[in-house]
C-alpha cells in the first residue's frame, strides 16, 4: 500500500490544522494505529507551526506567503516534509530546548521525540527550511490497507 499526498498552504495559522486534519484522515482511512497516528500529527503540526512562524522571504517577493507539506505512507513507513520560503536555519538547529519552561525552541525537539528519523536542513539554492521525519507504522486489526 502506498499514499501521498502534497499541499501547497499559505502562511498563515489557520493552515496548521487543515494539515493535521488531512493526514489525520489519512491515517484513519488507512487503519494506522491511533497512537502512531497521534504521534505523527503532533510532529506535523509542530513542523507547519515553525514554517508559518519562520518561513517568511527575506524580500524575494511572492513565495513568502506558502509552504508545502508532502505526506508518504509507503509499505510500513510514513514520512513527511514540511518546507518553507523563508531565510532558512542559520547553524544547526539545538538537539534540546533551552529550557523546559521556555516559550519558544521546543518545536524540534519534540518532532525529534516524536518520530524514528528527521533530518533538518535548507534547501539547496533559492534557500528555505526544510524539516522531513519518518516513523514505523503500526497498524490497527481491522486496517482496510495493510501492505501483504
Amino acid at each position: 500500500m502506498s499514499i501521498w499526498w502534497s499541499l501547497h498552504l499559505r502562511r498563515e495559522a489557520a493552515s496548521v490544522p487543515l494539515a493535521r486534519r488531512l493526514l489525520l484522515g489519512t491515517m484513519e482511512s488507512a487503519g494506522v494505529d491511533p497512537d502512531i497516528s497521534y504521534d505523527l500529527s503532533v510532529a506535523l503540526t509542530e513542523a507547519c507551526a515553525n514554517a508559518v512562524e519562520h518561513g517568511g522571504d527575506t524580500g524575494h517577493g511572492g513565495s513568502s506567503e506558502a509552504f508545502r507539506v508532502t505526506a508518504y505512507l509507503d509499505g510500513e513507513k510514513c514520512r513527511i516534509e514540511v518546507a518553507d520560503s523563508g531565510p532558512g536555519f542559520t547553524g544547526r538547529p539545538s538537539p534540546r530546548p533551552s529550557h523546559s519552561e521556555a516559550e519558544h525552541g521546543r518545536g524540534l525537539y519534540l518532532i525529534r521525540e516524536l518520530a524514528d528519523h528527521v533530518q533538518i536542513g535548507n534547501k539547496p539554492g533559492r534557500g528555505g527550511a526544510v524539516v522531513s521525519f519518518d516513523k514505523i507504522l503500526k497498524w490497527r486489526n481491522d486496517a482496510p490497507l495493510v501492505a501483504v
